[in-house]
C-alpha cells in the first residue's frame, strides 16, 4: 500500500520542479529589473513599483493564485479576447502567481543588498564619471553576490509553494496526493509521504544551495583572511 502510494504522489515531482524552475526564472529577471528602477531617482516609478512589492508581500499567496486563476473571467471582454486562451490555463496561471509573489521578495532582497553597498564603492564609481546606470550595472552583480544566502531561502520557499497549485487543478505533488484521498481516505499515509517528498527534496536542494554559496562567497572569506 506504501509503494503504492509512493508511485502515485511521486508522479507529481515533475510538474512541481518545472513549476519552481519557470517561476523562479521569470521572477529573478523581473526582480532585477525592479531593483534597477527602485535603485533610480524617479519618485513616481519607484512609488509604483513599492505598490506592487507591498500588494504581492502583504496578501497571501493562496488569494493571489485564485485572483489570477478565476479573475479574469469575470470580466467579458478578457474573455472573448486572444489572451483568455493563455489566462484560462491553470498551468500559466501558478506560474505567474509564484513568479510575481517571488519578485516582490527577490526585489526585497536585491535592493536591501544594493543599500548595503559601502558608500566608497559608489563614491569611486561617481569619480570616474560614471552615471547612475553605468553605476548599478557594476554594483549590482556585486550586491547580488551578497543576497545569494538569503536568495536560496526564497528557492525554497518557491519550490514548497508550489503545493497551493494543486487548488487551482494543477496535478503536482500535492495535487496527486489530494486525488488519491479522494479515492482512498487515507489522510496520514497519503499527506505523510507527500510531505516526506517535499521533505527530501528540500533538503537536497538546501545541501546544493549552501555549496553554491560557499563557491561564490569564497572570495569574501578569503579578503577577510588578508585583512
Amino acid at each position: 500500500m506504501f509503494q503504492d502510494y509512493l508511485w502515485v504522489i511521486a508522479q507529481g515531482i515533475p510538474t512541481s520542479l518545472l513549476l519552481t524552475f519557470v517561476s523562479l526564472l521569470i521572477a529573478f529577471f523581473l526582480a532585477l529589473f525592479l531593483t534597477f528602477l527602485l535603485s533610480m531617482e524617479n519618485k513616481w516609478v519607484k512609488s509604483a513599483v513599492n505598490l506592487y512589492l507591498t500588494l504581492f508581500t502583504g496578501t497571501p499567496l493562496l488569494v493571489q493564485f485564485f485572483l489570477i486563476y478565476a479573475g479574469p473571467g469575470q470580466f467579458e471582454w478578457i474573455v472573448n479576447s486572444p489572451l483568455w486562451h493563455i489566462l484560462s490555463n491553470a498551468w500559466f496561471c501558478a506560474a505567474l502567481a509564484l513568479a510575481l509573489n517571488s519578485a516582490a521578495y527577490s526585489t526585497q532582497l536585491f535592493h536591501g543588498a544594493v543599500k548595503a553597498i559601502p558608500k566608497g564603492q559608489w563614491e569611486g564609481c561617481a569619480a570616474l564619471g560614471l552615471s547612475r546606470v553605468q553605476t548599478l550595472r557594476i554594483l549590482i552583480p556585486y550586491a547580488l553576490k551578497r543576497a545569494l544566502p538569503s536568495y536560496t531561502n526564497e528557492i525554497i520557499l518557491v519550490f514548497k509553494g508550489t503545493a497551493l497549485a494543486s487548488t487551482i487543478t494543477i496535478m503536482d505533488i500535492m495535487g496527486y496526493a489530494r486525488q488519491l484521498y479522494g479515492t482512498e481516505y487515507d489522510a496520514l499515509t497519503i499527506y505523510g509521504i507527500a510531505g516526506g517528498i517535499y521533505l527530501v527534496i528540500t533538503g537536497i536542494a538546501t545541501l546544493l544551495l549552501r555549496k553554491l554559496e560557499n563557491k561564490v562567497l569564497a572570495f569574501e572569506r578569503l579578503d577577510m583572511k588578508n585583512a
